[in-house]
C-alpha cells in the first residue's frame, strides 16, 4: 500500500527537508518553504544494474534535426533559426505582457503549413481562444483546441492520431499529477507534470512549448530544476506604457544564449520589427543635453539605444538615485568613478537614469554612454547629433575596449552615424576620435550651476 510522508520543500530551488524551517539551508531564501506529501508507491522496481550502456563516439552518421521555421522572423531567430523537434521551450514573462498571443499566432503559424498543431489552455475557455483568434485575424488557422488541467487527460488526448508535432501548454502551473495531493503550481506538480511533458516530447518527437508564470522579482515560479530540464528558457519583456516587447534568450541548446527578438504590439498582435535600432531611436532629439545614442550588442545583434540621464538639485541632503533598464549597483559605481577620477561630485544631486524603447542593458559596454549622458546633463552642453558612445569603465577611470566593434560600427554608420566615442585601441589610426581615460571625456565638458558656480571640475 501507497504510504504518504510530509516533507517541505523550498519554492524557490526545489530543495527538501524533512521539517519546516524559516530558511531554505541550500539557497538562503526566507519563508520559502512549503508542505507537500510525496507518495511512496510500494512494489516499485528495483535498478537493474546487470544491464549495460552502449557507448557511442561523437561521430554521427546522420544528419542534424530539421527545424519547423515557424515563419515569425524573431521568434525564428531567438530560437536559433526555428523549432527543434523533440525540444521543450519555456516561456515566461509578466501578465498581460502578451505570452498567449505570441503562442497562438506561433501556433497559427505552424498549423497554417499543415503542421499539426495543439493548443491546451488551462487558464482560458475556448471560446475566449477564439475571440482572441479573431481579433488577431487567425481564426482560419486548423489549430485544435482544448481546455484542461489534468496531465493523464491532457497525455492521453496527445496520444490519440493523428499525434501533433507541436504543442502549446498555457500555462504549466495550471496542469497538476493526479497522483500527488498537493496544489497545482507547488514545486512538487511542477516537476512531475514538466518530466512527464518532458518525456512525452521526446518520444514522440514533437516540439513543446511551455508557458510560465513569473515571480514579483521576475523570475520564472517554480523550482529552478524545471529550467534545467527544458531546452530553452526564454524571458518576455517590456514595459506596459511602450508598444515594444523583447524576446531573450537566456538558455538555449541549439542556439545562443541572450539573442533578443524585438516585436511591437498592435491591435492584429505582435508584428516582428527587422529594424529595432531605427525604432528605438525614434523621437531621439540630438540637440538636448542628457541624451546619447549607445552602439549595444543583444546576442548577435547590433542594437543602437538611447540613454537618457537628468542630473537635478536635490530638495533633501541626499541625492536620489532613479534608473530604468540599467542595473542601480553600476549607476552608483560609475558616479564613484566619476568624483575620484574626474572630479565631478554628485552625492548631493538627484541623478535620473532611463534606457528609451523599455530595454534592459546588462552589458557594461554600457558604461561610457551612461558617463556621457551624465556629464552632458550636468554641463547642459549636448553630445553631437551625429556621436554613438560604447565602452567599458573601470574603477581606475581607465577605458577599456569590448568585444565586436565592428559590428556596432557597421550598425551605426548603417543609421547615419559619422561619429564614434570609444577606448582606443592600439590598432587606431592618429586621429581616431577615442578616449584612453574617463577624465578626457570629462574634460570636454564645462560644468557650471545656476549661478555660474564650477561643479566638480
Amino acid at each position: 500500500m501507497a504510504k504518504a510522508r510530509p516533507h517541505y520543500a523550498c519554492t524557490n530551488c526545489g530543495a527538501s527537508f524533512p521539517k519546516w524551517t524559516g530558511r531554505c539551508d541550500a539557497c538562503g531564501a526566507w519563508n520559502s518553504l512549503v508542505e507537500e506529501t510525496v507518495v511512496a508507491i510500494a512494489g516499485r522496481p528495483q535498478p537493474d544494474r546487470a544491464r549495460s550502456l552502449s557507448f557511442q563516439t561523437l561521430e554521427s552518421a546522420w544528419p542534424p534535426p530539421s527545424r519547423q521555421i515557424l515563419g515569425i522572423d524573431e521568434f525564428d531567430r531567438v530560437l536559433g533559426g526555428g523549432l527543434v523537434p523533440g525540444s521543450t521551450v519555456l516561456i515566461g514573462g509578466d501578465p498581460g505582457i502578451g505570452k498567449s498571443t505570441l503562442m497562438l499566432q506561433a501556433a497559427a503559424a505552424l498549423a497554417r503549413q499543415g503542421v499539426e498543431t495543439v493548443y491546451v489552455s488551462g487558464e482560458e475557455s475556448i471560446e475566449q481562444i477564439r475571440l482572441r483568434a479573431r481579433r488577431l485575424e487567425l481564426a482560419d488557422a486548423p489549430v485544435l483546441l482544448a481546455t484542461a488541467s489534468a496531465l493523464g487527460e491532457i497525455l492521453g488526448g496527445l496520444e490519440r492520431p493523428p499525434v501533433p508535432r507541436m504543442v502549446v501548454i498555457d500555462s504549466i502551473q495550471t496542469v497538476f499529477h493526479e497522483q500527488l495531493e498537493s496544489a497545482p503550481g507547488t514545486v512538487g506538480q511542477l516537476r512531475a507534470v514538466a518530466d512527464e511533458l518532458v518525456r512525452w516530447a521526446k518520444r514522440r518527437d514533437a516540439a513543446l512549448l511551455l508557458v510560465g508564470h513569473v515571480t514579483k522579482e521576475g523570475q520564472l515560479a517554480g523550482p529552478r530544476v524545471l529550467e534545467h530540464m527544458v531546452d530553452a528558457v526564454l524571458y518576455f519583456e517590456g514595459e506596459r506604457g511602450h508598444q515594444f516587447r523583447i524576446l531573450r534568450a537566456v538558455k538555449n541548446r541549439f542556439g545562443a544564449a541572450n539573442e533578443i527578438g524585438v516585436f511591437e504590439m498592435r491591435q492584429i498582435g505582435l508584428v516582428p520589427v527587422a529594424n529595432p535600432s531605427r525604432l528605438f531611436l525614434e523621437g531621439h532629439d540630438g540637440e538636448l543635453a542628457g541624451s546619447v545614442v549607445f552602439a549595444g550588442v543583444e546576442g548577435s545583434r547590433p542594437v543602437l539605444i538611447e540613454v537618457q540621464a537628468l542630473v537635478g538639485t536635490s530638495t533633501y541632503g541626499t541625492g536620489r538615485r532613479a534608473v530604468v533598464g540599467w542595473d542601480t549597483n553600476r549607476l552608483a559605481m560609475l558616479l564613484a568613478v566619476l568624483e575620484a577620477r574626474a572630479g565631478l561630485a554628485l552625492g548631493t544631486r538627484d541623478v535620473f537614469l532611463n534606457v528609451a524603447g523599455g530595454l534592459k542593458i546588462t552589458e557594461p559596454a554600457a558604461d561610457l554612454a551612461v558617463a556621457a549622458a551624465l556629464l552632458s546633463s550636468v554641463s547642459g552642453r549636448a553630445i553631437p547629433r551625429d556621436t554613438v558612445v560604447f565602452g567599458e569603465v573601470g574603477l581606475g577611470g581607465e577605458l577599456r575596449p569590448v568585444p565586436q566593434t565592428d559590428l556596432r560600427l557597421r550598425e551605426a554608420a548603417k543609421l547615419g552615424f559619422e561619429r564614434c566615442w570609444r577606448p582606443r585601441l592600439e590598432t587606431d589610426a592618429p586621429g581616431v576620435d577615442a578616449f584612453r581615460r574617463v577624465a578626457e571625456l570629462a574634460a570636454r565638458f564645462e560644468f557650471a550651476d545656476g549661478d555660474g558656480h564650477e561643479v566638480g571640475r
